[in-house]
Order: C-alpha cells, then structure tokens, then sequence
C-alpha cells in the first residue's frame, strides 16, 4: 500500500465514526423537532380546526351507522363516485381511521402541549415576584412624588394596601446597585389567568377523553311503539331496536334491562300546524321492578327524557299506525296495526305497507296460500283533504283521518326470506306478475272494500306511534363537567388580567428649594417612584393603574398630613 493510499484509508476510517454519529444526531434531532412542532399550541389549534372540518362530511353524507339503506341507496344512485367515497370512509366518517388520527393527534398535542406549561406555573407560584427594574421611568406607566417619611414607614404602608397581591419588600443587601436607604416593593396580581387558561385546556382534553369513552363502551338504540295499548319493548337484546348503534367494546349482550310501555301520546299544534310540544306518558319496569312486576309511570318530553338504571329514554318523535282488518272467503280475519312514514313533516301525510296472509289451514297447500296474500300500500292523512280522489292532508291532528290505498294479492314476498321495505311493497313482485293490483280505493274509519273472490279489506282508524331512543353513556356527566370547567377557565382566563407593579422608595438628596417645599424642611423627604406592566395586552390597565396610584398615594399624604399635625 502506497503512503497516499494509507493516508486515503485512515481519513475514511476516522470519518466513519463521525457520520455515524452525524446521522444519529439529525435523527434525534429530527425526533425532537418533530416532538416540539407537534405540542406547540399552534399545531393544536390546527388539529383542532381539522377535527371540525373532518366532522363535515359526517353531517352532510349519510352514515352507515345510523342508516345503512340510505348509504346503499347513495351509493347506487352514484356508480363512480359511490365507491370511491366508501373506500375513503365517508360513510363511517367518525370511525374513520383518517378522523381516529386527527383526534389521537389531538389529544397527544394537547397533553404535550399542557404538561409543561403546568409544570412553569407551578413554577411561578413558588417564585416571588421580580425584582424592580433599574429605571421605572422606562415603563408603560410610571409616576413619581416625594413625600415626608422615612423610606421603610413607605413601603410599609404600600405594602399594607396592597391586600390582594403578592408582594415582596426588598431592602439593604438584596437590592443590587440601589441607593443608600432603598427599599423596593414588587407586587404581582393574576396568577388566576394561567391557572384559568391550563384549566380550559385540561377540561378540553378531558372531553375529548370523555367523548371517546362513551363511544366505546356505550350504546344507542331506536324503536317505534305503538301508543294505546301497544306491546312496547324490553332492552333484552339489540334485535328489538329498529336501528341498534353498539360502541366498540359493546356487542348488545351486556344492556341495562328495562322494559317500556306507551299508555299516550299528545301533541300541541299551533294554528299553522307547527308543532309545539310533544307529552308522552309512559309506564316502565327496571331493575328489581322486573322481578317484582311493579310498573312506574312516567311522563315523557321532548329534552325531557326517561333517566333510570344509567340508561335515558328520549322520545324523539311520532306518527300514525293506521289499522287494518282483512276479512278472507271463509270469515276469518287478520287485524295489523303498523306505523308509516311521515313524508311531509308539517301535514303528516304519511306512506306505508301491510301485508297479510290466510289463516293457517285454509290452503293447505303452500304455493296456493302465497297466491292469496293481501297486500296494502298507499297514503295515510290525519285531516284528510280532497282534490277530486287525490288525498291530501290539511293539518298533522287527527281530526278526519282518510286513507287512499292499493289493494294487491299475491306472492307478497313474506315467505321469500328477501329483506323488504316497511314502507312499500316490492315492485319487482310486481312486474313479474306475482303480485296483481286488485282495487284502488279512499276510505275512513269503518269503510270497507271488497275484491272480487269475497276478501274484504276495512280501515278500522289509526293510533299514534312514538319514536323513542334508549342512549347509554356513563360518560355523559363528566362531559357536562368538563363543558361547564372549559366554560369557567375561558371566562377567568378572559377576565382576569395579569399585571405587576412596582415601588421604589428612597431619600430625596437635598436641594435649595427645600426651604419654599411645602413640606417640613426638617424632616426627611422621601422620593416615591410606582411603575406598572402588564403582563399580556390587555386594555383598561392604564385606568386601573392610575386609580391604584391615587389610592397609594393618597394614603400616603394622609399620613404625610397625620405626621405633620402631630409635629
């Protein structure tokens, strides 16, 4: 090895140790910056924004878990964007894994961001107050007078007026470069501001902690109950509810057991149909009244829900169930009385299906029986108008219910085993002929229509129907105590102001116009210096520093005054 080749491979293998160390000192680096940048208070405000605005597209779109058919139906109505917007989680946009970051991103700033800044003021309250600055005359306030007394009694009696702020009196060896016989007096008042700004941002991380508990461990279900007599329902298994919403520990085995009855339902109407206020009573069992058959009565509001065994029942809303009764051939009848759906929400005129089939035993054969289904579809009006033979509704009471109807039989499709609409009837069943139209009528209560083969179909009346939502969340009270703690620390840290303010006391050198001052040439004068800052912006300071002034000095006269008349 030549001597250049020898000098080439040391460089290289003294350099070695250096880019390693290099590489790991930009990694830690970049670790640490990525750390800083990620728990500064403007990256939270960021991630803040972003969780509201990644919260949008759950509002607008429809979300599969509160309706499936509605996310199915967008996303056949739209062949090319559809799945595109499923594959992006539009659908479950809170469960989302882009939504999830945001919120854990969140939650990691703020803690990171919160910890050291309780940690300084805890800090700054075991701190006193800073000493006084070399020149007061510098500062955004300031005022000077000489007064007759000694420098301590001053500061004494400032320091005595000053109730409410900490203070500290410094003297002799504690003063760096002051005047023979100074004594300063730094005050600072506001500490509260802080406290009430961590206490803002703690009770912000604690609901988000609250929100995410709840949704994880709680559970939500809606189902419709017919009023009057209806059968109501028990929380015994997620298949009673019409829309059932586990969180992601739930899987609808370990629910409160309650049971729930609905005795009425009313509704205040103002005069143009609006609707003013819905009453529902209610008869319920839960807990030991399950075992011993005991029935509560409750009454039921819109805001005012059902609070028992940590669950709330919420009536949210309501409709008609019309009822009809199906006479077949031989004189047996079926009587169903089934909600429909409200498609105009301030008349009520609502859509809806029934199906019936024979009695069992009188066709025999099963093929002959599914020929012999009846089944109803058509539009139901509490106060029934009439445009010729098109049925309207004029008000949401039921003053003049109506009905206007089609009246098929056939294959209805209650034994094909296929998922159906509770509110129309399968028109493929119809196009392909298994399913035939055999009347199309309007009736009220107690009218009937007859088919040719001596089936008669009657509208016996409608009953009201109530929507109720049964809502478990044990973590819905600490929601409301770090609401109403977020709302506390805003307005302290709003209001309070956090301000300093410092004293200077010392004696004035003697001058020739000592002997024409008003004051007593024969006692000592005492120079007395009062700055104030802020420490934020904050606007008023400047009057409360000036009434503050007055008062310290005015004090200071009267005792100026005292001491003179006693001489």
């Amino acid at each position: 090895m030549t001597g250049n080749e020898e000098q080439t491979a040391n460089k290289a293998a003294a350099s070695t140790p250096q880019t390693r160390q290099s590489f790991g000192g930009r990694a830690v680096a970049l670790v640490r910056n990525t750390w800083r940048g990620l728990t500064s208070m403007r990256t939270a405000l960021v991630l803040l924004f972003l969780l509201a605005f990644a919260a949008i597209p759950g509002a607008l779109l429809p979300q599969r878990s509160l309706n499936a058919g509605k996310v199915d139906e967008y996303i056949a109505n739209r062949p090319t964007l559809g799945p595109l917007m499923d594959r992006l989680e539009l659908f479950d946009v809170f469960g989302s894994f882009w939504f999830t970051a945001v919120y854990v991103l969140l939650f990691v700033s703020l803690v990171g961001c919160i910890t050291p800044r309780c940690w300084e003021h805890y800090r700054a309250l075991r701190t006193k107050p800073v000493a006084a600055p070399r020149n007061l005359a510098r500062l955004p306030h300031h005022t000077e007078v000489t007064v007759a007394d000694d420098p301590e009694a001053v500061a004494a009696a400032v320091r005595g007026q000053l109730r409410g702020w900490r203070t500290v009196t410094r003297t002799g060896d504690e003063l760096r470069a002051g005047r023979p016989g100074e004594v300063t007096v730094s005050a600072e008042k506001g500490y509260l501001r802080e406290a009430g700004n961590l206490l803002f941002h703690l009770s912000l991380v604690g609901l988000l902690a609250a929100i995410a508990i709840g949704k994880l461990v709680g559970y939500e279900g809606n189902v419709v109950v017919i009023a009057d007599g209806g059968p109501g329902f028990c929380t015994t298994s997620p298949a009673v509810f019409d829309s059932f919403r586990a969180g992601n520990t739930q899987d609808g085995t370990g629910m409160t057991p309650l049971c729930v009855k609905v005795k009425d339902f009313k509704a205040d109407y103002l005069d143009n149909g609006q609707a003013e206020m819905f009453t529902s009573n209610i008869e319920y069992q839960a807990g030991e009244d399950l075992t011993n058959n005991t029935w509560r009565e409750e009454r039921l509001q819109v805001n005012h829900p059902l609070r028992v065994a940590g669950d709330r029942v919420y009536l949210q809303g309501h409709g008609y169930a019309p009822t009809f009764t199906v006479t077949f051939p031989n004189g047996e009848t079926r009587t169903e009385t089934l909600q429909w759906r409200p498609d105009d929400a301030t008349t009520f005129l609502s859509s809806g299906a029934m199906r019936f089939d024979p009695p069992g035993g009188m066709y025999p054969d099963p093929a002959e029986r599914r020929k012999n289904q009846i089944g109803i579809e058509g539009l139901f009006a509490p106060t029934a108008l009439f445009h010729g033979n098109l049925l309207a509704s004029s008000y949401p009471a039921m003053t003049d219910p109506a009905v206007a109807i089609d009246i098929y039989k056939g294959d209805t499709g209650l034994d094909t085993g296929n998922p159906q609409s509770l509110f129309s009837l399968s028109k493929e069943l119809v196009n392909q002929g298994r399913m035939a139209k055999q009347d199309r009528v309007n009736l009220r209560p107690g009218e009937s229509a007859t088919l040719p083969d001596g089936t008669k179909v009657q509208f016996d009346g409608a009953k009201e129907f109530v929507n109720l939502q049964v809502s478990h969340d044990p973590a819905q009270q600490w929601v409301l105590v770090f609401a109403i703690s977020m709302m506390a620390g805003l307005l302290v840290s709003l209001l309070i102001k956090r301000r300093r303010i410092w004293v200077r006391v010392y004696p004035a050198e003697p001058d020739a116009d000592t002997a024409s001052d008003t004051l007593d040439p024969h006692r000592r004068r005492t120079v007395v210096e009062l700055g104030g800052l802020a420490r934020t912006d904050q606007a008023g300071w400047g009057d409360e520093f000036d009434r503050l002034s007055s008062r310290l000095l005015a004090d200071l006269e009267t005792a100026k005054t005292t001491s003179e008349n006693r001489a």
